[in-house]
């Protein structure tokens, strides 16, 4: 496998650093000019993009997305409001018995994806060795199914429903809640309960990028390369996500024109999974915004968040253990996980119009506890810290930005940065990564990822949606390859339909 040609780094060293300045350059002109209110169209909206909902009130989509799945801020308003427009088409027993609000998603398409360094075995190697190489794989495909059930049961509580699988047919529930709106006549005081999207002001549920490489947000879902994932089944797999769908209990409040918007949860530390397979422990989500008419300039918000959460580092009690010795169980017992350890998420938010061009930018400051940032349980009997462990801190960057000249054609532009500021174990310069031993540099696991993409969607109705989708996606991660230390690349391209009814 050949190393990156000199010219070509420079030329991509180039190319991100320029992203990062537009971006920047754009956060500066916005105070100069935004796009008003009056240009977004009249609200309609859905948790995701769900044309049930434009149905029942008679609009197209377009009525409070952007550009779907992406809600506009009236959309925004509108679910904020418990999927309400305050009009007598709420409620369930003024609508015609055939109205079913349910909406199917799902995307055809043609890829290419292709990973620098990948882990194969050796064939020169008679003692099983491991090599690296690229692999590139292409070919048509097609995405899970997203199934969509929401609306208020009556007045002021409203549900949400969604049945989701891989592309397979294997099932999950991806959301599951009841929601009491208005309570006490107040728009500042509505509970929802149940598993439920975080309260992102950038919905990875409402994401516009669908690659292997940027279907998700690489800030939202970002651990130290040093961490336990599950290789041991006898302890518990550390994994955390702001992007996923999390179970617990959420009292969210906005003003009536929805400019001031707070939330709060409580929730299980299972990062969303059923039941209660690792810990007894709650981990808590809080997030405040503000929006601001700039005169003529139109609607800005900017707010901030902050995840603070714990997770278990071994279990109470294991079965399948037959040697006798700590630490060598095959299994933990689900929901006797102990030992937690804490970890946080926080950061700020701005998002920004300028005509036809918006911004959001996100900024990031996380840490993992040093024993959850070496997979190392809190527990003498099953193994001590690694010398010189310490938390992991890690600081990120986001800037997603589109020009929509149309409500039928939208640009999508993405650079994600994430940056380590401490690692969770001693750098040894020139020495490569081993598991609980040494990492090679104080870069070891920054990644940078950049998007790009376009929407043509050829009709807007309350029907159905369709759309044209192009992307292409390219993360560089700094020193992950399994075998040799060095960095990791991986690339997807996507051509493809992506539809709803």
């Amino acid at each position: 496998m050949s190393h990156w040609d000199s010219t070509l780094l420079k030329r991509r060293m180039r190319f991100s650093a320029f992203s990062i300045l537009t971006a920047i350059l754009a956060l500066t002109i916005l105070l100069a000019d935004t796009r008003p209110v009056s240009a977004l169209p009249i609200p309609g909206g859905s948790m995701r993009a769900l044309p049930a909902f434009a149905r029942k009130y008679g609009m197209p989509c377009s009525s409070c997305h952007q550009a779907w799945p992406m809600l506009s801020p009236f959309g925004q308003a509108f679910k904020d409001n418990g999927y309400q427009m305050g009009n007598e088409r709420d409620a369930p027993i003024y609508q015609n018995p055939a109205y079913w609000p349910v909406t199917f998603r799902m995307t055809s398409f043609w890829h290419r994806e292709n990973e620098n360094r990948a882990q194969v075995d050796d064939p020169t190697s008679t003692t099983g060795g491991q090599m690296q190489a690229n692999v590139t794989t292409h070919g048509f495909d097609w995405s899970g199914l997203d199934f969509h059930t929401g609306g208020t049961l009556a007045k002021n509580v409203s549900f949400y429903v969604l049945p989701s699988s891989d592309n397979t047919g294997a099932f999950h529930f991806e959301t599951v809640f009841a929601r009491l709106d208005n309570l006490a006549g107040s728009s500042w005081l509505n509970i929802k309960l149940g598993k439920f999207e975080l309260d992102n002001l950038l919905s990875e549920k409402r994401i516009l990028t669908l690659t292997s490489v940027a279907g998700t947000y690489t800030n939202y879902h970002f651990q130290p390369a040093t961490e336990n994932n599950g290789v041991n089944p006898a302890f518990p797999a550390f994994t955390f996500g702001i992007g996923d769908n999390q179970v617990g209990l959420e009292i969210m409040g906005h003003s009536k024109d929805d400019r001031t918007r707070y939330s709060a949860s409580l929730l299980s530390s299972t990062d969303g999974n059923p039941g209660l397979p690792t810990s007894r422990a709650y981990d808590g989500y809080f997030t405040f915004s503000q929006a601001f008419q700039a005169g003529s300039l139109g609607l800005q918000r900017v707010g901030a968040f902050a995840y603070i959460g714990q997770a278990p580092t071994y279990f109470q009690f294991t079965e399948g253990n037959t040697s006798g010795i700590p630490g060598n169980a095959a299994f933990g017992v689900a929901g006797t996980g102990i030992g937690n350890e804490p970890f946080y998420r926080a950061g700020l938010i701005g998002q920004f119009y300028l005509k036809k061009y918006d911004l959001t930018a996100m900024y990031f400051h996380s840490s993992d506890n040093k024993y959850l940032a070496t997979g190392t349980p809190a527990n003498p009997a099953y193994g001590t810290l690694p010398v010189g462990a310490q938390n992991a801190i890690w600081n990120g960057a986001l800037f997603e930005s589109h020009y929509t000249p149309s409500p039928q054609f939208i640009l999508i532009q993405r650079v994600e940065l994430v940056r380590m500021s401490q690692q969770a174990l001693p750098i040894v310069p020139g020495t490569p990564y081993t598991p609980g031993v040494s990492v090679p540099s104080s870069s070891f696991g920054n990644e940078d990822v950049v998007t790009f993409g376009g929407r043509y969607y050829p009709f807007i109705s309350s029907r159905a949606g369709f759309a044209f989708h192009g992307e292409y996606a390219f993360s560089h991660q700094t020193g992950t390859s399994p075998t040799t230390g060095q960095n990791l690349d991986f690339s997807s391209l996507l051509f493809g339909f992506d539809f709803a009814f």
